[in-house]
């Protein structure tokens, strides 16, 4: 049975590679606030919580870096499936320790899976459709592993406290399974969805090779976007203890506007030849950040959280920052994939999620030194300034018609 007939956006395969990403994500985000939660119950505290997240996003980088050379030696068929077990197996095997030392080396090896998952399946939205659908499959394919986080993002703690965390685990453990017998599935109707273009021309990796050293601007702007991110994802909720409600909504607002400006920037970019809301992404993502900054600006330690015009000013705020973020996320994968011609597929994944996994992790980092020293508003506020300092960059690479990949 030819391969080719299951691809496109409406292939097998694709399809398939969707619902592999949704349920694995589900298992990365439901015991993303969990683990923590779990290492203190045992006794740990905020430090060797964080150890916990810190060692997963560190065993994440470490083996996307492998992953370009994983990926071209075989590893598209086989990376997605392995992934998503090593990432949802050790989940149950939580339940019987609260040690810190097993809960760490645990999550090192979820961190691997989730590793091999995100840059696996990135690579393979590209590789399973044809070239003038990319931009799209990349909005898909965002769409898929952002889902997840307005479902259980939220739901995953209620269901440890008022369930039970043997349920929680147990879930997080299933969902990644599926996501390996579907990726399995990837493999049987559409091998490593291999482009024709790719299929070892030298002239081909002689280009990728020359094209290697254009990867890096739209690296760096994925990169700040993703420090920028942290500001919301890990810090927001603190200075609105007192007001959770806001601190709920406006994340809701972040997560589905976001899912909106990736999905939105995929489809134009395939209609127009060219990264078309990567300015305004930008230019939004900035404005946003300045109207957090300006609402959270009075928090101190006494701060009972913002009025109903500050309230408003930190949803808008997120809802505009997320739809900024998620065009930026679309337009520079999908640089990056176009950048790298059909051969670099893996290496242009693997450029992109490290951006992502550790802008966030620097961003978390920093900003929280930022904001320790110098408040709330000061930090975002610095934080808008360097988006707006990208905003040349962003329009330098905006201007430059997209390489469509034979």
């Amino acid at each position: 049975m030819s391969a080719g007939r299951h691809l496109g956006l409406g292939g097998r395969a694709f399809r398939l590679l969707m619902l592999a990403t949704v349920t694995s994500f589900c298992g990365y985000v439901l015991l993303l606030p969990l683990v923590p939660l779990w290492a203190t119950r045992g006794g740990a505290g905020e430090l060797g919580a964080g150890l916990t997240t810190a060692t997963f996003m560190l065993t994440t980088v470490l083996i996307q870096l492998a992953m370009p050379w994983l990926l071209n030696h075989g590893g598209y068929r086989w990376t997605f499936p392995v992934g998503a077990l090593l990432l949802g197996g050790p989940a149950p095997l939580m339940i019987l320790t609260m040690d810190l030392t097993a809960l760490i080396a645990l999550s090192a090896v979820r961190g691997v899976g989730f590793g091999m998952v995100t840059v696996a399946g990135t690579a393979l939205a590209a590789r399973l459709v044809r070239p003038n659908q990319i931009g799209r499959a990349a909005g898909y394919y965002g769409l898929a592993g952002g889902l997840p986080n307005l479902v259980f993002l939220p739901t995953g703690v209620w269901l440890a406290l008022n369930i039970g965390f043997e349920a929680a685990f147990w879930t997080a453990a299933v969902g990644p399974v599926i996501g390996a017998v579907a990726a399995f599935g990837i493999w049987l109707c559409a091998g490593d969805g291999r482009p024709e273009a790719a299929s070892g021309a030298a002239d081909e990796r002689s280009a990728q090779g020359r094209r290697a050293a254009t990867l890096p601007v739209p690296l760096l702007l994925m990169l700040i976007a993703a420090v920028a991110s942290s500001a919301f994802t890990t810090f927001l909720a603190i200075p609105l203890e007192h007001a959770s409600w806001v601190a709920v909504a406006a994340l809701l607002a972040y997560s589905a506007l976001m899912l909106a400006g990736r999905w939105t920037a995929g489809w134009l970019s395939d209609r127009d030849g060219r990264p078309v809301l990567l300015v305004s992404g930008m230019v939004s993502a900035a404005a946003g950040m300045a109207l957090a900054a300006w609402a959270v600006w009075p928090a101190h330690a006494g701060w009972t959280g913002p009025g109903p015009a500050g309230a408003a000013l930190v949803i808008a705020g997120a809802a505009l920052f997320g739809a900024g973020f998620g065009a930026t996320q679309n337009d520079t994968v999908v640089v990056l994939f176009r950048r790298a011609g059909p051969a670099g597929y893996g290496t242009a994944s693997a450029a992109w999620n490290i951006g992502y996994d550790a802008g966030t992790g620097v961003g978390a980092l920093g900003l929280g030194l930022a904001l320790q020293y110098l408040g709330y508003g000061w930090g975002f506020s610095l934080t808008a300034a360097a988006l707006v300092v990208c905003l040349p960059v962003a329009t330098s690479l905006a201007r430059t018609p997209l390489r469509r990949a034979r």
